[in-house]
Order: structure tokens, then C-alpha cells, then sequence
């Protein structure tokens, strides 16, 4: 089952994924996040193109000439308050890929008020006069016909490209009641090795493996694992939802209704589409440009490195990274070949013996953490965000998670270069567990807060902390 460039090809009436096979590292479903956003926006600049196409032939029909002014004049005004209006209308959302009447309304009124408010406008400017009403009303009436048959078409695209659903959707079964939804992909909690232990960090990478690219995931559980469940999905960061008909202590924020059951919303992806969109922007363009800037700076760094020792320029570290799954990080080798530590049980310490000298200046002024701009731009990372943490990274005697099993939670999204802990000084060494507990804490509230705003905020004010003392 896959979406290929000739269309659809299986079936997913029923999909039941076999039992996890950890060699494949393959996601069990194609990502259809990056098709919703390209199709979001070739319906947007359709509109778009249609709006100024039936104004210009509804001119065409009353002057005689395809470029009339007064018609030009209309779409001219029209187009930015109907633009407006239909993002602030969710006339481009995952639901106007799904529910035809919900597509074709969301495209009704967003012309209707477009319609209203340009008359009003017209009125109080005193230039009605100038408008011609039959080129207003047939450019208005033809747009909405021509873009209601555009997105009965999509629907027909849909269909034919990528499959019966707009989303891939994975029901986990785990002894709970039968959830029967078309086209979802199924996998059995046993037989796919999903007996999640917040303590094996293997089981959470295989987790975040199954639902990648999932779009939701519901899992059918009995009462007393609900709780279990609710946990691990929240840590995931993706749409979760646990099949109940009592939710109070799971902290559920909504309830779908399906056709013989119903399910608790109990965690939601932190940020919407556009946002995401934006963050990843962000990412790679200033991720791209600090590597053309930094270039001469990162191969002085790297020849260094390579005469002091002949060793590698490169370290790299099993982290774990969004979803809980793993992924390895890069940096600058600053710690002496025998001596690097591959897992992070040890710190670095002050006068650490293992560190190299060229480390010590790399490791003191953070430029030993420029390689992970490679990772930025792989999408493993985030420019802001929580800093990724060696697996065995420990917090006075404990490990992280030890101390705090919401230390998952952070994972939801893409781990940072920087973060809100780092500028608030929460970095290096964690000697007990009140350091661990100060960055998590710092790392709860950067994702429930997010905004662009902040990430720049944050890239300004690490400017000012690259060179700290508890830098090792």
C-alpha cells in the first residue's frame, strides 16, 4: 500500500499492520501533510484565478472587451477580502478535503460577506456609481458556481491520487471494544511489540515509528489502561484519541462521535499546519544562511580538530528526538577519540581530562554545536526548541525520565539548537535532579507558548549566552 505518482495503489478497508519489523525503519503509512499543504495551496491561488477570470468575462459580456476597466476595478477589490475572509473561514483545512458540504458553505459564505463588505465599502465611498451590478453580480454568482465544481473535482483527485481518505488514520488495538473506521490502518498492541514502559526508550522509538506520518491515532483500550495510553500519546505530539465514554481524569479536550462509539481527544499536535510551516521555514532559511556565513569558521574548526589528533572532525549521538524516536545528533569532536562518551553516562566536568584543547575552546564558546545546523536542515531539529538529551544523561543518580516521567513529554516537538532552558542559563552539567526539573519545566512552557515571535527572541538573547561558565 503507497501513494505513487500514478495514483492509488491497495486498498485500506481494513490495513493490519504485522508485527513491528525494527530492521525496516519505514514508516508504515506515506505522509500526506505535505500533499494537504501543496493542494491547500493550489486551491488557494485557483480562487484566486477564478475570481479575476469571472469578473474579466462578465466584463467581457457587458463592454464587449476582456479588460474592462470597471471590471478589472471590482476583482481588484474583491480578491484581497475574499482572500482574507476564506483563510479566516477555514476554506482551506484538512475538513474541506472530507466533507463536500462543509467544503462548498465554507466557499459560500466566505463570497457572501466578501459581497456584503465590498458593498458597504462601495456605499460610504459614494462610488456605487462607478460599479456595474451586472458585472458584480454575474462575476460573484460565476466564481461560486466555478469553484464549487472545482472542489467537487478535488474530491474526485483525491480519490483517484491518494487513496479513499484525505488522512491516515491508525486505530491500536489493545483489548478494548471494536472500533470499526473505513480505510484506517490497524495494528494489534501485542503482535506489534507496543508495550510501552516509560523506562525502555526502545519501545518509545518503536512507537514513534508506527504512528509516523499518522495523521490520528486512536487506540481502543479497556478502563484501566486508558490512563496508560493518554500518557504516551500526549508525548508523541500527535492527534490522539482513546476510545471511552468517561474521561475526566485523562484531561480529555473533545470527544468524535463515529457511528457506534465514541472517542476521547486526549492530546493534540502543538502546533497547526501553518504554523509548522512557518517554523520549518525559518529553520532552513536561517539554518542555510548560517552555514554559507559560518563556512570559513566551520573548516578552521574542523582542520583543527583533525591536526591536533588525526582523529575524526565529527561526533555523532543517539538522541532522541520528535515523536520519541531516535535520531544522531552532530557536533564538533571536542573529547579525545578513546575517551568520547557514546551514551552520555558522564557530564563533562571542569579541568575534564578527556577533553581535548581545541575541545575546550569549542566546547566554552558553543561553537561545537554548529554541525547540528545539518541537522536542522535534514529535519531532525528545530533552530529553537528542547535541547535534545543523551540516553543516558543523568541527573544526580537517576535518569531523566526517573525523575520526572513528564520528561516525554517534551519530545512532541523537534528538538532545538537552542531553547528557552539554555538562555535562562539551565545548560551543562545537571549535578541533581533540581537541574533536570528547572529545564524540563523550561521545556513544558516553550511548547505550550510557542509563537514566532518568541523563537526570534530566543535566537537574539543566545547570542548573548554562547559563552557561559558551566560550559565544560
Amino acid at each position: 500500500m503507497f501513494v505513487g505518482s500514478q495514483g492509488w495503489s491497495g486498498s485500506r478497508a481494513r490495513v493490519d499492520i504485522l508485527p513491528w519489523a525494527g530492521s525496516a525503519h519505514r514508516p508504515f503509512a506515506p505522509s500526506l501533510e505535505r500533499k494537504r499543504l501543496q493542494l491547500y495551496l493550489a486551491i488557494f491561488l485557483a480562487d484566486l484565478s477564478i475570481l479575476l477570470g469571472s469578473f474579466l468575462l462578465a466584463g467581457s459580456w457587458r463592454f464587449g472587451t476582456p479588460l474592462a476597466t470597471n471590471a478589472l476595478r471590482q476583482a481588484m477589490l474583491f480578491i484581497p477580502l475574499f482572500a482574507v475572509l476564506a483563510l479566516y473561514n477555514r476554506s482551506y483545512s484538512v475538513r474541506t478535503l472530507t466533507d463536500r458540504g462543509y467544503a462548498v458553505s465554507r466557499v459560500f459564505y466566505s463570497l457572501l460577506i466578501s459581497a456584503a463588505f465590498l458593498l458597504f465599502l462601495t456605499f460610504y465611498a459614494k462610488a456605487s456609481d462607478q460599479f456595474s451590478r451586472f458585472i458584480f453580480t454575474s462575476g460573484t454568482l460565476m466564481s461560486f458556481v466555478l469553484m464549487t465544481g472545482f472542489r467537487l473535482w478535488i474530491f474526485q483527485y483525491i480519490g483517484r491520487r491518494w487513496g479513499p481518505a484525505s488522512q491516515n488514520i491508525l486505530v491500536i488495538e489493545d483489548d478494548g471494544p471494536a472500533v470499526d473506521i473505513a480505510h484506517a490502518y490497524r495494528v494489534n498492541a501485542r503482535s506489534g511489540f507496543l508495550q510501552l514502559d516509560a523506562t525502555d526508550p526502545g519501545a518509545l522509538d518503536r512507537f514513534g515509528r508506527c504512528i509516523e506520518n499518522m495523521d490520528r491515532v486512536i487506540v481502543s483500550c479497556p478502563k484501566e489502561k486508558r490512563p496508560h495510553w493518554a500518557f504516551f500519546l500526549r508525548a508523541a505530539g500527535v492527534d490522539g484519541e482513546v476510545v471511552t465514554e468517561v474521561g475526566q481524569r485523562l484531561g480529555a479536550i473533545g470527544l468524535r462521535k463515529y457511528p457506534g462509539f465514541t472517542s476521547m481527544t486526549v492530546s493534540a499536535r502543538p502546533l497547526g499546519l501553518g504554523d509548522k510551516a512557518m517554523k520549518r521555514l525559518m529553520d532552513v532559511s536561517i539554518a542555510g544562511a548560517a552555514l554559507l556565513v559560518l563556512g570559513p569558521l566551520l573548516l578552521l574548526v574542523a582542520l583543527a580538530i583533525r591536526m591536533e589528533d588525526g582523529g575524526p572532525v565529527f561526533f555523532r549521538q543517539r538522541r532522541m528526538g520528535r515523536g520519541n524516536r531516535f535520531f544522531y545528533i552532530l557536533k564538533f569532536r571536542s573529547m579525545k577519540v578513546d575517551n568520547c562518551d557514546h551514551h552520555g553516562v558522564k557530564s563533562a566536568s571542569r579541568n575534564d581530562h578527556r577533553v581535548t584543547r581545541v575541545g575546550r575552546l569549542i566546547r566554552r564558546t558553543s561553537i561545537d554545536e554548529l554541525p547540528q545546523l545539518l541537522n536542522i536542515l535534514r529535519g531532525n531539529m528545530s533552530l529553537v526548541g528542547p535541547r535534545p538529551h543523551a540516553l543516558g544523561s543523568l541527573a544526580g543518580e537517576k535518569l531523566f525520565w526517573e525523575v520526572d516521567v513528564s520528561y516525554w513529554h517534551r519530545h512532541s516537538l523537534r528538538p532545538g539548537l537552542t531553547g528557552l532552558a539554555q538562555i535562562r542559563g539551565y545548560r551543562g552539567a545537571t549535578d541533581n535532579e533540581r537541574d533536570l526539573s528547572n529545564r524540563l519545566r523550561s521545556d513544558l512552557e516553550y511548547i505550550a507558548n510557542w509563537s514566532p515571535w518568541r523563537d526570534v527572541s530566543i535566537l537574539f538573547q543566545t547570542l548573548q549566552v554562547m559563552v557561559h561558565s558551566r560550559a565544560y
